[in-house]
């Protein structure tokens, strides 16, 4: 019998990002509830964002971050199209075709700088820019990094591991690492930092940006806004990026704050909406936006469209923790994290990092959400 027959509802997601595709498969996995999941993605894999900087370094490694949609589902699809209008009946897609739902949940996720996000919706073609990109950093002797948040930290560790011997230098407008974390976790960090010998140049920003392209060779002076200047042989951003957006119907544009996100109750319902949801980056949470949110968004929302389906009191909510998380590894085997706890902020040593996330930065948890063989060692 056909599933859209037997389904008590349809649910669309839109976007199969970390938060997206956790939903799909939570969803599909309550088979009494008979929930027919449809998930429009534009990408032919799932790109897991958090191995792209080692992807980078490590070319071999690098198949490890694409993950195929083909296994996700078994019993919803997933269309390969991008959404052209979101509403709260469905979406239509970019190839004209029409997905009507009982309930939408906007999943889009974010753009952020190359290496750590990818501009191609091909997972080939985004091999073949890493590997380019890894043979331009390779014959580099100096890298300069502009941004010295999480992505560019953990892209100095990145490269210090698999070049011992390359002068890497950051820069920073902002007077100091990781504001807003725990003195304990900022102290950690600058030690480590220092014993990497990465230069960290903080207040400071460049005053104009190198004449090639981030990622791409080639010697070059620019003037720092401390009245000094850098000397480098290839840069990377690692700042900036944005929502995607473009895609709401008029319905739905008057939940959007000024950047663009949309703003959601504590069920993670679009301001004004019943039936319409929001996760990830995509919302305006007063939260950092990373992927283990993205995923705990995805589990409450699921709860709560599967009570509303059988019939029940939605009783799942959401409240941003006070205390920031973060699991930053430098490297395979050094790193910075901290989690909340009843004390406070629990600042964790780079052992307990490596062994969380460091060491195959979590392609095991996506190797069996996408029903993948194992990943290959890092």
């Amino acid at each position: 019998m056909d599933a859209h027959r037997n389904a008590h509802a349809i649910v669309a997601v839109i976007g199969g990002g970390y938060g997206g595709s956790t939903l799909a498969k939570a969803l599909e996995a309550d088979a009494e509830a008979g929930v027919e999941v449809v998930l429009v993605e534009p990408k032919d894999a799932f790109v897991h964002a958090a191995g792209s900087l080692r992807a980078l370094v490590r070319p071999d490694w690098a198949p490890n971050v694409f993950f195929p949609y083909d296994r996700l589902l078994t019993r919803g699809r997933v269309v390969r199209d991008r959404a052209a209008s979101v509403d709260p009946r469905g979406v239509t897609l970019a190839s004209g075709e029409r997905v009507d739902a009982d309930y939408v949940v906007v999943a889009t996720g974010s753009a952020y700088p190359y290496p750590a996000k990818f501009d191609t919706d091909s997972s080939a073609e985004a091999l073949a820019r890493l590997r380019a990109t890894h043979e331009e950093l390779a014959g580099a002797d100096h890298v300069l990094i502009s941004g010295a948040g999480p992505v560019g930290l953990e892209l100095a560790g990145e490269i210090r591991a698999v070049w011992p011997d390359k002068r890497i230098t950051l820069v920073d407008p902002r007077d100091g690492l990781l504001p807003g974390f725990a003195p304990a976790l900022r102290d950690d960090l600058a030690r480590q930092l220092d014993e990497l010998k990465v230069e960290v140049r903080l207040g400071v920003t460049l005053t104009e940006e190198p004449p090639a392209g981030p990622g791409r060779a080639g010697t070059f002076t620019v003037g720092t806004s401390d009245g000094g200047a850098v000397t480098a042989d290839i840069w990377f951003r690692a700042h900036g990026g944005g929502v995607h957006g473009g895609f709401l119907a008029r319905e739905l544009t008057d939940a959007l704050t000024p950047g663009g996100r949309l703003r959601v109750d504590d069920r993670l319902r679009v301001e004004g909406q019943e039936r319409v949801y929001a996760i990830g980056d995509v919302t305006a949470l007063d939260e950092a936006k990373m992927a283990g949110y993205a995923m705990r968004h995805a589990e409450v929302v699921a709860a709560d469209i599967l009570a509303r389906v059988r019939g029940e009191e939605p009783g799942t909510t959401y409240t941003p923790s006070p205390i920031p998380s973060v699991l930053l590894p430098l490297g395979p085997l050094g790193g910075v994290g901290q989690f909340p706890s009843p004390d406070g902020p629990l600042v964790l040593p780079a052992a307990t990092v490596s062994a969380y996330k460091g060491g195959d930065l979590f392609t095991g948890r996506f190797t069996e959400l996408f029903g993948t063989g194992e990943p290959a060692s890092a």
